[in-house]
C-alpha cells in the first residue's frame, strides 16, 4: 500500500506538467487581447505594448510558458491582468467557498441517495424501487440551472425564506451561511444523489446474493444488521470511489451553479477570468483544479484502506 501512494504521488509531477502545458496553449485560443481588454478599444498604442511588455505578451510562447514556469516552480501563480492581485491568494479565496458548497452537496446527494439505493435494492421489482429509479431519472434528466431556478422561484419569490444569491463566510454568520448554502446545496445535492443511488442499488444487489449475507441471514441475524453492517459494509467500494470522482469534480468548480446563485467559487471565478481573457487565473485554477482532482482521488484509495482490511496487506 506504502508503495502503491508513493507512485500516485510521484505520478503528479508528470500529470500536472502536462495540465499545464495544455492550458498555456488552449488559453492563448481564446480569441481577443487580454492587454486590449483591460484597457479598452480608447487605449493607446503605446500602453499597450507597455503592458504587453510587463506581462511578457509580447514574447514567444515557448518563452512566455517557460517565464510561468518558473514562477509557477517558486510557488508565484502570477498577477491577474485584470486586478493586478495576486493569482495564488484569488484562487484560494474562492476555493473556500466551493469547498463549502461540495461538502454540502456531497451531504445532500448521501442523505437522499444511500437510503433510496438500499430500499431499491432490498426491494426489488417493487413500489419503492421503481419510485427511487424514478427519483433517479428525474436527478440525471433535470439541467441543474433548471433545478436552481425552480429552487429560486419556489422559496425565494413565492416564499421568501431564503435568499437567492451571495455567501456568508461561516465565521461572519453562520446562520446567514446556512441560509445562503441550502437552495445551491440542493441543487447539486439532487444531481449528484441520482447517480449515487443508482451504483448504491447495484452495488447492494451484486453484494445481497454473496455467500456471507445467506450465511448471516441463516444464522438468524436481524434483517437491519444483515443489510446495514455485512451487505452494505461490503457495497461501499464503487459508493466511495463514485463519490471520489464526483468530489473532485465539485472542487474543480461547478460553474453553472455557481454562475446561478452568484457563489464565488473557483469555477465563477474561472468563467469570469475567460471572459476577461484574464490569462494567468485562468491557467492558476486549472492547474489548481487538476492538482485538487488528483489528490482527492489518492485520498479515495486511502480510504479503501480502512473500509477494506484486506487491501491493507495488499
Amino acid at each position: 500500500m506504502k508503495r502503491y501512494l508513493l507512485y500516485r504521488i510521484a505520478s503528479l509531477v508528470p500529470i500536472l506538467f502536462g495540465v499545464s502545458v495544455v492550458v498555456f496553449l488552449l488559453v492563448r485560443l481564446i480569441p481577443g487581447d487580454p492587454v486590449v481588454a483591460l484597457l479598452g478599444m480608447e487605449g493607446s498604442q503605446s500602453a499597450i505594448d507597455a503592458l504587453r511588455a510587463h506581462f511578457a505578451l509580447n514574447a514567444p510562447l515557448p518563452m512566455q510558458y517557460l517565464v510561468w514556469l518558473r514562477h509557477l516552480l517558486t510557488g508565484d501563480f502570477g498577477q491577474s491582468i485584470q486586478s493586478g492581485q495576486a493569482v495564488l491568494p484569488m484562487l484560494l479565496g474562492a476555493l473556500v467557498p466551493t469547498l463549502w458548497l461540495s461538502l454540502a452537496a456531497t451531504a445532500v446527494s448521501l442523505i437522499i441517495a444511500i437510503p433510496a439505493g438500499v430500499v431499491a435494492a432490498t426491494r426489488r421489482d417493487g413500489p419503492a424501487d421503481f419510485g427511487a429509479s424514478l427519483l433517479a431519472l428525474f436527478g440525471l434528466s433535470m439541467p441543474s440551472f433548471w433545478i436552481g431556478v425552480l429552487l429560486i422561484l419556489g422559496f425565494t419569490i413565492y416564499l421568501p425564506l431564503l435568499p437567492a444569491s451571495g455567501y456568508v463566510a461561516p465565521s461572519t454568520d453562520f446562520s446567514g451561511f446556512l441560509a445562503h448554502i441550502i437552495l445551491p446545496a440542493i441543487t447539486l445535492g439532487t444531481a449528484l444523489a441520482a447517480s449515487v443511488m443508482r451504483m448504491t442499488r447495484s452495488a447492494m444487489l451484486d453484494v445481497l446474493g454473496a455467500d456471507f449475507v445467506r450465511t448471516a441471514r441463516a444464522k438468524g441475524l436481524p434483517r437491519r444488521q444483515v443489510i446495514w453492517r455485512h451487505a452494505f459494509g461490503n457495497a461501499q467500494i464503487p459508493i466511495i470511489t463514485l463519490l471520489g470522482i464526483q468530489f473532485g469534480q465539485l472542487l474543480g468548480g461547478v460553474v453553472i451553479t455557481e454562475t446561478v446563485f452568484s457563489w464565488p467559487g473557483i469555477g465563477k471565478l474561472t468563467v469570469d477570468a475567460i471572459f476577461a481573457r484574464d490569462y494567468p487565473v485562468v491557467q492558476g485554477a486549472v492547474l489548481l483544479t487538476a492538482a485538487l482532482f488528483v489528490l482527492v482521488n489518492l485520498l479515495t484509495d486511502m480510504v479503501y484502506a480502512l473500509v477494506d482490511p484486506r487491501l491493507r496487506r495488499s
